[in-house]
């Protein structure tokens, strides 16, 4: 028979769209007992997942994600789901149909997003490890506003089966936790092979971290992630944690990606795109509340969707439309899909030379609740994470100190398929947790 974990502490944060009361969890494995959490967008049997929509308010998958199923395996009591922008689309966690997230750190302040619940439920002491899901930083972003350390794993490394789409070619389930450590032990669980994910890569992660491996390391600094924008401040606590790398044996390298330049204007275009396709499934016949039988399916179709998503994904989902049409596609898509491939080279050009790429994770500390009402802003402070999902390369972020009493992350960019050493160059950071 399986043990049971009583939950006893109180969600202030709102980090939960759905919190258990109790849990239960199979004995003996690696994580047997522990509390994970778990973020609405990835599917757990016989649990509500709404993905922080309206759309799919009670909806019940009948079977786990493929990375719940391990955790499972391993003995994690899954406690819940977490908190997230609407379908992902959102750096602020303010854009959920069961309202904002706040920051454990500074209640007036987001957590970042979209996996902001996940960020809140660990900074806040609720578990002490949970699962994120990162299309353009999402994991990373609210890691670096919660003082927590979050890895975007090499895409193709974690099994995507059981993620509810977003943007297919961008984003990757990964782990996130308060220390490196429990990172580390939750990518060896969640990269076990996948028969049922064809993009899934056959190469799981085994690895212990070793931070005395940072001796003789090469780090490049690109000059494009302490340019406009970036807050003197927050470049100045990374150019610290650089410095204690170096005195730990590390080389640093000045170098330059200058396709950063096209970087955010490509992915708002794939990942748009992408969403336009996958939402499309969400016509009020499969999901979420009925529709009314007699009326015109469009007519029916147009207002169902119109009720029940929220405005940012209205807004995406009229920008990917766009961006496909007849016209448009060869001016917009098939141009921001030569872009992604001139950022993929360039990192893999860089990375020839040097063996990680480290910077600031976000150019901010967490904004204020409400500050980035303008979508633009928004999709502006994606700037230093979008890269990453674009190359498809491994990214972590780790606390490297404080601004204004806020928690600032240092991001740390590896080479395809070496998570191990992103993971290493991390546990070698004097981190600094919320």
């Amino acid at each position: 028979m399986p043990d049971i974990f009583e939950i006893t502490c109180e969600d202030e944060n709102n980090a939960f769209i759905t919190l258990l009361k109790s849990a239960e969890y199979e004995k003996g494995g690696i994580l047997s007992g522990i509390p994970v959490a778990v973020k609405d967008n990835i599917s757990t049997k016989g649990i509500e997942t709404t993905a922080g929509s309206k759309i799919l308010k009670e909806y019940i998958p009948p079977y786990d994600a493929h990375v719940v199923a391990m955790l499972k395996k391993e003995g994690a009591a899954i406690v819940g789901k977490t908190n997230m922008d609407e379908f992902g689309m959102g750096t602020t966690t303010e854009n959920s149909a069961f309202g904002p997230t706040t920051n454990p750190c500074d209640p007036t302040r987001v957590p970042g997003g979209s996996s902001g619940g996940s960020a809140a439920a660990i900074a806040s002491g609720m578990v002490p490890m949970a699962l994120g899901s990162d299309t353009g930083g999402s994991i990373r972003c609210p890691a670096s506003f919660c003082g927590i350390v979050g890895l975007k794993p090499t895409y193709g490394r974690v099994s995507r089966y059981g993620l509810i789409a977003y943007s297919n070619s961008l984003e990757q389930i990964g782990p996130m936790a308060k220390d490196v450590s429990g990172v580390s032990t939750l990518m060896k669980i969640i990269s076990a092979p996948d028969e049922f994910d064809s993009t899934a890569y056959h190469n799981q992660y085994t690895h212990d971290p070793d931070p005395e491996s940072i001796k003789g390391k090469k780090i490049g600094i690109p000059s494009e992630y302490f340019g406009e924008g970036v807050d003197e401040r927050v470049a100045e606590k990374v150019r610290d944690a650089v410095g204690v790398l170096e005195e730990l044996g590390a080389e640093t390298v000045e170098c330059s990606i200058p396709s950063m330049s096209y970087a955010l204007a490509a992915y708002y275009v794939t990942c748009t795109s992408e969403a336009s396709s996958n939402l499309s499934r969400f016509d009020g016949i499969r999901f979420g509340p009925k529709v009314d039988a007699k009326r015109r399916w469009h007519e029916e179709f147009r207002d169902f969707r119109g009720e029940y998503f929220g405005e940012e994904v209205i807004r995406r989902i009229m920008l990917g439309t766009f961006a496909l049409s007849a016209g448009y596609y060869g001016k917009y898509y098939a141009k921001a899909q030569i872009a992604k491939q001139n950022v993929r080279k360039d990192f893999l050009r860089v990375l020839k030379e040097v063996d990680v790429l480290a910077g600031p994770t976000m150019p901010n500390i967490a904004y204020k609740l409400g500050e980035k009402s303008d979508p633009l802003e928004m999709y502006l402070s994606d700037i230093l994470t979008v890269p990453a999902n674009l190359a498809g390369v491994p990214a972590i972020s780790v606390p490297c100190g404080k601004v204004d009493n806020m928690p600032v992350g240092l991001q740390i960019i590896g080479k395809h398929f070496d998570d191990e050493t992103v993971i290493d160059t991390a546990a070698a950071c004097k981190q600094e947790a919320a």
